[in-house]
């Protein structure tokens, strides 16, 4: 039987993967950590996991909802990545998926009456719905126009979509009530890290399927990948409506938090911060990109923090007013030093833990994927 082009593809892409996660050794075998290697890494996984699941009791009880507010933005992060570090589209327009998704939540909840899980899945099906209308825009368009109508669609979501009082309540916002079960901060803040652990969980699946290969293919050269028989219409169009879901799944956690959804925490600068978390954690690594999320999420505090504590330059210098300024910062050393962001500086550590070689060989250009990245 004849072998088609797109089973020749899949066949090479699955002998890429294969060599990229089983390291070899100088005698051609397979790397395989020796028993106590493998103990190690163990424990150090599971000393990860136990502080993670620590931080909501351990923080004040003032900042738990900040700790829920990061595995949020770690979940925003990891939707653009499908878009960003898969799929290679610049979104400018993120917030709008996440906006709808939290009015969408709201609007379940208090005018539909829905459970707070019918209102989540509510949340993805209207995040979906956004990104399609973009992804079918961005059929026709690439690279700075592409980028340029995503800004004009998060314009249009902040300015019109997001002031219909019937929808969004206005001005005073639209009321999301947390789930009974998890009403405090802390359990809500365990709910939300559950969550998260879940999608990173279907992102994992999603790279190693055929799908997210294809999509991963996209980046690199669309000409290149329908030559190789990839439906490039139909896997942008996927990656976009899976970003809209992941991104609208985290709107209606987002809008929990203060048990109410505003139109003024979806702003444009939101997409720029949301930009700046996945570039500076590292386009194209999940792990990379939930830590950036987490980082931009807690940026705020950690510097009005340091300014009401530090009584010493630079940190008296530094305000919350110059939240900005802190991120474009951070985005210029990154591109600079680590164009692979927080990945990068990690590449042999996430190799480690995920049971290869410490020191990874230097990739050839393209996001960093050390370790635990983009593909398992």
């Amino acid at each position: 039987m004849a072998t088609t082009a797109e089973e020749t593809h899949d066949t090479g892409i699955a002998e890429v993967v294969a060599d990229a996660t089983l390291p070899i050794d100088a005698s051609g075998a397979p790397f395989r950590p020796t028993p106590a290697g493998f103990a190690a890494r163990v424990a150090v996984l599971a000393g990860l996991l136990i502080l993670v699941l620590a931080v909501p009791q351990l923080v004040p009880a003032v900042y738990v909802n900040i700790v829920t507010k990061a595995a949020v933005y770690g979940l925003v992060a990891l939707s653009l990545n499908v878009l960003l570090g898969y799929a290679g589209q610049v979104s400018l327009g993120h917030s709008a998926f996440f906006g709808v998704g939290a009015f969408g939540s709201g609007y379940a909840l208090t005018k539909m009456h829905l459970p707070w899980g019918a209102a989540v899945l509510m949340a993805a099906l209207t995040g979906a719905v956004a990104a399609l209308v973009l992804g079918a825009i961005a059929l026709r368009l690439r690279a700075v126009y592409f980028a340029l109508v995503t800004i004009s669609y998060g314009f249009v979501a902040q300015e019109t979509l997001f002031n219909i009082r019937t929808l969004t309540g206005g001005g005073a916002g639209q009321p999301a009530p947390r789930p009974s079960l998890f009403h405090s901060d802390v359990r809500y803040a365990y709910l939300c890290i559950g969550i998260l652990a879940i999608v990173m969980v279907f992102d994992w699946r999603l790279t190693s399927s055929r799908g997210g290969r294809a999509i991963e293919a996209l980046r690199d050269d669309e000409r290149v990948a329908a030559s190789w028989g990839i439906d490039v219409t139909g896997y942008k169009i996927l990656a976009f409506v899976i970003s809209g879901i992941m991104a609208g799944i985290a709107g209606a956690l987002f809008a929990s938090i203060e048990q109410v959804a505003t139109p003024a925490d979806f702003g444009f600068a939101l997409s720029l911060t949301f930009l700046l978390a996945t570039v500076v954690g590292g386009a194209g690594n999940r792990w990379g990109v939930v830590q950036g999320g987490v980082l931009f999420a807690v940026l705020p505090t950690l510097i009005d923090r340091a300014h009401a504590n530090f009584h010493f330059w630079p940190f008296t210098a530094i305000s919350i007013t110059l939240e900005p300024a802190v991120e474009a910062l951070l985005l210029i050393l990154t591109l600079i030093f680590f164009p692979g962001g927080i990945a990068q500086q990690q590449a042999n550590l996430l190799s480690w833990l995920s049971f290869k070689r410490f020191r990874r060989p230097k990739e050839a250009g393209g996001p960093a994927r050390g370790g635990m990245g983009a593909r398992p």
